[in-house]
């Protein structure tokens, strides 16, 4: 029996973040409070993967990094670069339309203090997989920090090890190249761990790689 792409609304797998789940289902009734499906077209050149959803961020609206500060930067990354047109507005029916590219998470539901166990990654990559695996035209990956990186690594049924994960790295496994760069974090954007400029940079050699394909 096939994976599919996206866990079904009361996935049972991790009964931890299923825990959290219905925590906020009750708190917050009007919330997504659901696995988060992936956001763009199957036919899609570009596949964006991040770590899993915020709470009050996609855990809130149902869309891959929408309403929070992370979304802010990528959004505006990935117009400036065409790989989407509109508006973004952190929410859902802003009318914001992505470009050839998608956007999933290696963890579906939001864990607590944005922390999924190894286990929780574990079990979550196998709809990572079958959303690789429904893509045909996939020619570049982006991993948004070290656990989205190592899960797609694994996805694509290579080893961290020897596609490891650095800022501005570039590697190819099964014809498709992969980029990785740091999470878009406020966090990490309020250290300076991560600036807009260096954030740029990989979404720049994104549309390089893409334009000469």
């Amino acid at each position: 029996m096939s994976v599919p792409q996206n866990p079904g609304r009361d996935c049972p797998l991790c009964p931890r973040l299923a825990a959290f789940r219905q925590k906020h289902r009750a708190l917050n009734p009007g919330w997504h409070n659901a696995p988060v499906p992936s956001f763009g077209a199957d036919d899609a050149r570009l596949l964006i993967v991040g770590l899993a959803p915020g709470l009050q961020g996609a855990n809130k609206t149902g869309r891959p990094f929408t309403g929070d500060w992370a979304g802010d930067l990528l959004y505006e990354t990935l117009i400036a670069y065409g790989f989407a047109k509109g508006t973004y507005d952190e929410r859902p029916d802003d009318g914001l339309e992505l470009i050839g590219t998608r956007i999933t998470n290696a963890v579906r539901c939001v864990p607590p203090e944005n922390k999924p166990t190894t286990e929780e990654i574990r079990t979550c990559r196998p709809f990572l997989s079958a959303t690789i695996a429904a893509m045909p035209r996939l020619s570049a990956i982006v991993t948004l920090g070290k656990i989205g990186h190592d899960s797609a690594v694994r996805a694509l049924g290579e080893k961290p090890a020897r596609l490891p994960f650095r800022h501005g790295g570039v590697a190819v496994s099964s014809g498709i190249t992969v980029f990785s760069s740091y999470h878009c974090s406020r966090y990490n954007t309020n250290t300076g761990v991560l600036t807009p400029e260096m954030f740029r940079a990989v979404f720049a050699a994104v549309r390089a790689h893409l334009d000469r394909g």
